[in-house]
């Protein structure tokens, strides 16, 4: 496949550099112009070769975008598995904490009946603010 698109190209510069050789000689010259607006003065060999650099940089756009898809496709793709990746990670997670957030909470709650039980309100005495030097 390689090898056909050199030879491809080969064929095609070829025929276009004997094409410009063949018409280098005097040409009439045409005024193209744009919406009322006369551009320029251009030859036979200048309409030719301005065709030709309009139709590059068209397939080079082409390629452009059809190169930023592709690559936001695959970013999609791979945002998509890493999301999912994380939800796994996640959910297995909580399924290895909850256990142990439970019995933390059996604690705590075990803990605040004892204080309480002890006849205090379960709360500790509060100092006065302490100023640094006072």
């Amino acid at each position: 496949m390689l090898l056909l698109g050199f030879i491809l190209l080969a064929g095609a510069a070829a025929f276009t550099g004997l094409l410009i050789a063949d018409n280098l000689g005097g040409s009439p010259s045409y005024t193209p112009s744009i919406l009322g607006h006369h551009v320029a003065t251009v030859s036979t060999l200048g309409a030719f070769l301005a065709g030709i650099a309009l139709t590059l940089l068209f397939y080079l756009g082409l390629a452009m975008v059809k190169k930023g898809a592709a690559y936001h496709r695959r970013r999609g793709a791979d945002l998509k598995a890493a999301r999912r990746s994380a939800a796994e990670r996640d959910g297995h997670i909580a399924r290895v904490q909850a256990p142990a957030q439970a019995d933390q909470a059996d604690r705590a709650a075990e803990e605040e009946r004892v204080r309480t039980a002890a006849g205090g309100d379960g709360h500790k005495r509060r100092h006065r603010i302490h100023l640094f030097g006072h």
